[in-house]
């Protein structure tokens, strides 16, 4: 996929359109670990029928510590393997490695039935399963300059973004329908018995199922960077943290706008990600969603966060991805202050739907933000360096959340800790001023 003498990495003009469907095909298929598993279902049959007897902390509260550990977790790794797959001509495969970690704790979940000692069996899989997940956004990433063009790097992330939102679109009502709806000792038109939460584990293992289906095709239509010889040797754990630590020096003399951007994706990514993961939750045991309107819920999140990515797409790349952060995570404050002195489902409904239009042009137009600042070749080790910035502040979304919870004595305080975390990544991405798009070089 590039001209001769072209560096590896580089954006070049006709990229197959087979090869743009297939590394969004990746995204589709995301949504049955971000969609499924971390927001709108497993995690409220975690935290609702496994952990309705345990004793104090509440399951709400494990559940954000446990999400929490997994962010120090990637933290520690992300400097080791992030960064090493493009340069060693290895990005499908360790994609393929950490899809693998993620479809088997997927799939583990089915052996969680609905009784608290199962609780920390729910915590481990969906801890492990989310630093799985996280490691392999590092190869992911680092592939879209290989799919897109100088003038389409905006629009094709959020494309992407769009797909895996619209997959959960279709996968939340097939396992609504299918596995969740109606009431009884029997649910959905599958009639799954729902004695010890088998039709939730029986969700869990088609989510699996679905996610190994949809990580196929890139690995199969996207080509292989070849290996950089002038790539460094791998290194131990020090030499990795020594490595890291340089490369930080180098940016911050070269070009402060990238650190300081680090530094701002960092936090309100983590931020992005908490209202996703605790969204669903404060909706069952705040605003009296039934398990059944939260899953519908997500279905009406999901389709306005995947006209938001492409819409936003077209703006990033029209404006730059500057402009379109700021504006969601500002929209993401003002939604989030309302609903912490709101009830009811109505307002859960106008104001929770307000978040998430604004989750995913935020996401998309922060990967095409780095993705345009990274000198070519060089987007493994920057995207490793994102995940391991991002991962380093992890902590802060699910921690807050947690202290504020615990703080308040109601689970409804916890927006106020994901504000927080919104409000200074807005105030940090500030202090980016707009760099030249090396992109476009």
């Amino acid at each position: 996929m590039g001209a001769a003498g072209a560096v590896p990495g580089s954006t070049v003009p006709g990229v197959p359109r087979r090869q743009v469907v297939a590394w969004c095909t990746w995204d589709w298929g995301s949504a049955a670990f971000n969609a499924v598993m971390t927001t709108f279902i497993f995690t409220v049959y975690l935290t609702g029928a496994v952990g309705e007897d345990v004793a104090a902390p509440s399951a709400t509260s494990r559940l954000s510590w446990a999400m929490a550990a997994a962010g120090f977790c990637v933290a520690v790794l992300a400097p080791v393997l992030g960064g090493r797959s493009d340069a060693a001509g290895r990005r499908k495969f360790s994609l393929a490695v950490w899809s693998a970690v993620v479809t088997v704790c997927t799939a583990g979940c089915f052996f969680v039935r609905d009784e608290s000692q199962y609780l920390w069996l729910g915590l481990l899989l969906l801890a492990v399963g989310t630093v799985a997940f996280e490691l392999v956004n590092v190869p992911y990433y680092a592939m879209l300059r290989q799919v897109s063009t100088p003038a389409t790097i905006g629009r094709v992330s959020g494309i992407g973004w769009a797909c895996g939102y619209f997959g959960g679109i279709v996968l939340l009502l097939i396992c609504n329908f299918g596995f969740i709806a109606g009431d009884g000792p029997t649910r959905g038109f599958l009639n799954v018995p729902t004695e010890g939460g088998l039709n939730i584990r029986l969700v869990a293992l088609f989510a699996a199922a679905w996610f190994a289906i949809s990580a196929l095709p890139v690995l199969f239509f996207v080509p292989e960077l070849p290996a950089d010889p002038l790539a460094a040797p791998r290194r131990g754990i020090v030499g990795a943290y020594r490595d890291l630590f340089a490369t930080i020096g180098s940016l911050w003399r070269e070009d402060r706008n990238v650190v300081w951007f680090l530094v701002a994706s960092a936090v309100f990514r983590d931020g992005l990600a908490a209202t996703f993961t605790f969204g669903a939750v404060l909706a069952h045991s705040v605003y009296g969603m039934s398990e059944s309107t939260v899953l519908l819920f997500g279905v009406a999140a999901n389709v306005v966060a995947a006209l938001g990515a492409v819409i936003a797409g077209r703006f990033d790349d029209r404006i730059g991805p500057r402009p379109v952060i700021a504006a969601c995570l500002l929209g993401m404050l003002i939604a989030g202050m309302v609903l912490l002195f709101v009830s009811g489902e109505t307002m859960f409904w106008v104001f929770g739907l307000m978040l998430t239009v604004f989750v995913g042009p935020a996401q998309s137009s922060a990967r095409s933000m780095l993705a345009r600042m990274t000198v070519p070749g060089r987007e493994g080790e920057m995207f490793g360096l994102y995940q391991t910035t991002g991962r380093a502040a992890s902590f802060l979304g699910p921690a807050l959340f947690g202290v504020f919870v615990a703080v308040f004595d109601a689970d409804r305080a916890g927006i106020g800790g994901i504000i927080v975390v919104l409000a200074l990544g807005l105030a940090l991405l500030l202090r980016v001023r707009p760099a030249r798009d090396r992109a476009l070089l």
